[in-house]
Parts: structure tokens; C-alpha cells; sequence
């Protein structure tokens, strides 16, 4: 018998007698029991956080008007909000680590619909990020400008939307892109002066999102289905961070996914404008999606010249009249965010050695580009692309360039890796997968309850401490397990073997 090269890309299994138990746990019936067990309970636990009544990670929206209200009539204090979220992300992380390992865990349909039905019904939660969308969105309906408006200020702060932003962001301008912001317009629109129905909106664009990322990466990707349901639509972590807290950066993330599948789907000029179109709507949701126009191009092979410059222009004509719409102030606040820094990460303790500063931050800021093009360095020897298709190549180019950014931006939140786990689909199973879920854990873990209104003094004590010392740990850590992958040797065989039921040529 012999074996194809998809056999030798992807390694065969360890032989379970060699590994014994642990063999066992990995590939056998009880891993796939103990994989379903974990992901259940971890979805579990954070459906109920979302369902429960405004808490500690959930802001209050007002009256629920003709959108769902809450249908848990409980009371989470501050401590049992935080154990539920940890214990949640613990058990997710555990579960897709072994779904990862496994390769093998397609989500039926019936599972999908419920998830996305349970995120529609739930109050978003982690952060307050929602209601900002929502106050942006509205000031924009009503004929403003949200680039210059901020929320305490406009119409003397007495909107029944607007006056719902939280501390610390009642003073800033929109720091978001003017397509995300029409998004928001409209569902401005359409929730009129009740914010619960304006939010809700949003969400169903949001799980709309995230069910379109699914989508097209089964049209990119065949084959890997389990692979695309490990990392991505059965990943308690991207689900709770991303869809349950209902980020813009599903939106964006949803349109970078779109834009590859358009470039691998036509192979014609009028596919490269239209994946093109679509990379300018993410660019201009998030400006750090600009990388996905260096990876679709590098994907395309040297003498698709013609596509590579149709795609381009493409992107930049829809950029601009986008940001000529939306005026000279509408990156204003981004270059000012752009110096930030985080308490989660290792780079806030360079910043507060070097007197936290102006220069501290310009310092920081340089040291952190540099690492970031290292990493990616680092990423591209322990990855590898599924197939050399456009499309697999493509998403594998975003998931290197977007993992290094994530690993190495000073200023760095969890739904920040949203993205990179829309894209590793691509990439076959490897230590890539382990170094970046402990990053996304940790991160999530660090950013628990999430706001900060609502907390006990030892509730946002023990959380602080999490966020300020034992995440920028675990982050240099990663960053060390990183180097040391890359500097023995790059991509090696993963520890599972093909997914079950794969077919081989004899």
C-alpha cells in the first residue's frame, strides 16, 4: 500500500498503543466524548451569562421594545459572572485543544442553527463596546458626524441612545471605520430611540457574520470541514469574545474571509474587482484588515499580473470614496489608539521602565513592529498552507500576518484575534494552532468581566491581577514558545493523523 502526499503532509497518527491513555483521550471514543462534554458545557455556561440579567459584563439596555428581552430572570453578581466566564473559557480551551488534535469535529447544522439562535437571544456581553456602536450609529442617523461628535457632548447628552455609552469612552469621537459606521447608521435606523432594539440589530448582523465565515471557508477549503468547525464555529472562545460580544471585528473578519473566497471562487478580472470591493469594505470597517490585500496578491500566481492590479485599484477607488464620504476626521482617534497600551500585554511593562512617556510609547511602538514582522517570520516556518490553491494560500498569508500583529501589538484585546481564527482552517494542524489558543485564552481570561462599572473591590482586584501580571506572563511565554518552534526546525508533523473518513488513493 502506498501512501499519497496528503498522507505525508499531514503525518500519521501516533500509534495509540504507544501512547496508552493519552493516546486514548486524543484519538479514541472517550476524546471525542470528553471534546464534546467540554465545548457543550463551555457553550452552556456562557449562553446563561448572556441570558441572565445585566451584570458585571453585560450593561444595562433599557427597555427591550420589540426585541428580545431576557429570558433568565437571575442575577449574576460580580464574582459568579467572572467564575462562569473562567470556568467557560477553561473548558473551551481544553475542548478545542483536543478538537484540534482530534481533526475531527464537523458541527452538524441542527447544532449551528442553535448556537446562532442562542447568540440572537442573548444580551451581548464582555466589554461595552456594543453601545458605543450603537451611540456612533445613532449620531450618524440623525445627520452628525460621530468622527467628531462624542457621546457626553452631543445634543447636551441627553439621547436616550447616546447618553448609554460607558466610562471610558462617554468622551471619544468614533475611532471606527465609515463602513462599519454606516452598518451601525442603519441599525440606528432601524432600532430607532431604543437601544436594546438598535443593539439587537447589530447582533444579527454580527451572527450573520459569523455564519458567512463558515460559509465561504467550506467553499475554500473542501475537505476541512472538521478542521474549519475546530477552530472556528465550535470554538467556545471565538464565540463568547467575537458573536456573544458581538465586535465589529465579526463584521470585518467576515468581509477579509469573503474577499479570498471571491479571489479564489472567479478567476477572471471581474472576480479580482470583486474581491477587491470587498477587501475595501474590510479595510474600512477595520484599517488593520489592509494586510489582507498583501496576502490575496501574493497568492496569486506571477502572471496574474492583470488580477493583482484590477484587485488593487479596485480596492483603493472604493476605499477612498468611502473615506472622502466620511470626512478628513474619520482616523482621528485611530492615531491617537494607535499609542496605547495595554495592561495585558508584556510591552506595558517596557512603557512603565521607560517613565511612560511620549517617548515610552514612540519607543514601544518601533520595538513592537519589529517584533511583529520577527513573529511573522516565526509563523511562516511553522505553518503551512492546506493546498497551493489561491484561496488556502491567501488565508494562510492573513493568518500569519494578522497572528503576528495579535501577538505583538502593544495595544491588544481578545477579539483582536478573531480574524486569525477565521483564517488557520487554512493552515495544517501544527504548534501555530497551541500558541495561538493560549494566547486567546489567556487574553480572554485577562479581559473578564470586562467593563469597568459593575465590579467588588475584590473581584477587580483579582481580576487585575490576572490582567496585569499573570497575562503579560503567560503572552511571554507564548512569545518564547513561538521562537523556540521556529528556531528547531519550523512545520512539523502534527500530532493526529488525516481526519477520519479521508479517502486514500492505493
Amino acid at each position: 500500500m502506498s501512501h499519497t502526499a496528503s498522507d505525508a503532509e499531514q503525518g500519521r497518527a501516533p500509534s495509540r498503543l504507544a501512547l496508552g491513555g493519552a493516546g486514548e483521550l486524543i484519538h479514541g471514543r472517550l476524546g471525542g466524548r470528553v471534546r464534546a462534554v467540554l465545548l457543550a458545557a463551555s457553550f452552556v455556561l456562557l449562553l446563561l451569562v448572556g441570558l441572565a440579567l445585566p451584570h458585571a459584563a453585560a450593561p444595562d439596555l433599557g427597555q427591550r421594545g420589540w426585541a428580545p428581552g431576557t429570558l433568565l430572570p437571575i442575577t449574576l453578581g460580580p464574582a459568579l459572572v467572572t467564575a462562569a466566564m473562567w470556568t467557560a473559557y477553561v473548558l473551551g480551551a481544553v475542548g478545542v485543544l483536543l478538537a484540534v488534535l482530534r481533526r475531527d469535529a464537523e458541527l452538524p447544522r441542527p447544532l449551528v442553527a442553535v448556537l446562532a439562535v442562542g447568540a440572537a437571544l442573548t444580551a451581548p456581553f464582555g466589554s461595552g463596546d456594543h453601545v458605543s456602536y450603537a451611540a456612533y450609529g445613532r449620531i450618524l442617523a440623525l445627520g452628525d458626524n460621530p468622527w467628531l461628535e462624542s457621546p457626553v457632548d452631543w445634543r447636551g447628552g441627553t439621547d436616550p441612545v447616546v447618553s448609554a455609552v460607558e466610562a471610558p469612552w462617554t468622551e471619544e469621537p468614533s475611532v471606527y471605520g465609515p463602513f462599519t459606521t454606516i452598518v451601525h447608521g442603519l441599525a440606528s435606523l432601524g432600532g430607532g430611540d431604543n437601544l436594546r432594539q438598535t443593539v439587537w440589530l447589530w447582533q444579527l448582523v454580527v451572527i450573520a457574520s459569523w455564519l458567512a465565515v463558515r460559509w465561504c471557508l467550506r467553499r475554500i477549503l473542501p475537505g476541512r470541514e472538521g478542521r474549519i468547525d475546530a477552530v472556528w464555529t465550535a470554538n467556545p472562545l471565538v464565540f463568547s469574545v467575537g458573536v456573544l460580544g458581538a465586535h465589529v471585528d465579526l463584521l470585518a473578519t467576515a468581509l477579509a474571509v469573503a474577499a479570498v473566497w471571491a479571489a479564489h471562487r472567479y478567476a477572471g478580472l471581474g472576480g479580482a474587482a470583486l474581491a477587491g470591493t470587498l477587501a475595501a469594505l474590510a479595510v474600512s470597517s477595520k484599517f488593520t484588515y489592509a494586510v489582507l490585500l498583501l496576502a490575496i496578491v501574493v497568492a496569486f500566481a506571477a502572471r496574474r499580473v492583470a488580477r493583482s492590479g484590477v484587485l488593487l485599484a479596485t480596492a483603493v477607488v472604493v476605499t477612498a470614496a468611502l473615506h472622502l464620504w466620511a470626512g478628513p476626521h474619520v482616523y482621528d482617534q485611530l492615531g491617537r489608539s494607535a499609542r496605547a497600551v495595554s495592561l495585558a500585554t508584556p510591552w506595558r511593562w517596557v512603557f512603565e521602565t521607560l517613565g511612560r512617556d511620549v517617548a515610552a510609547r514612540s519607543t514601544v511602538s518601533a520595538l513592537a513592529a519589529v517584533t511583529a514582522i520577527a513573529f511573522a517570520l516565526c509563523l511562516l516556518r511553522v505553518v503551512r498552507a492546506a493546498d497551493e490553491s489561491v484561496g488556502a494560500r491567501a488565508l494562510t498569508g492573513v493568518a500569519v500576518l494578522t497572528g503576528a500583529y495579535a501577538l505583538a501589538a502593544p495595544y491588544s484585546l481578545p477579539w483582536y484575534d478573531v480574524v486569525v481564527w477565521a483564517t488557520l482552517p487554512a493552515v495544517v494542524a501544527g504548534v501555530a494552532d497551541r500558541i495561538l489558543l493560549l494566547r486567546l485564552w489567556v487574553m480572554a481570561m485577562a479581559y473578564t468581566p470586562g467593563r469597568v462599572l459593575g465590579m467588588t473591590p475584590t473581584v477587580e482586584d483579582v481580576t487585575m491581577t490576572v490582567r496585569t501580571t499573570v497575562a503579560p506572563l503567560v503572552l511571554l511565554g507564548a512569545w518564547l514558545w513561538l521562537l523556540r518552534s521556529a528556531w528547531r526546525g519550523g512545520f512539523r508533523r502534527p500530532l493526529a493523523g488525516p481526519p477520519r473518513g479521508s479517502s486514500r488513493r492505493r
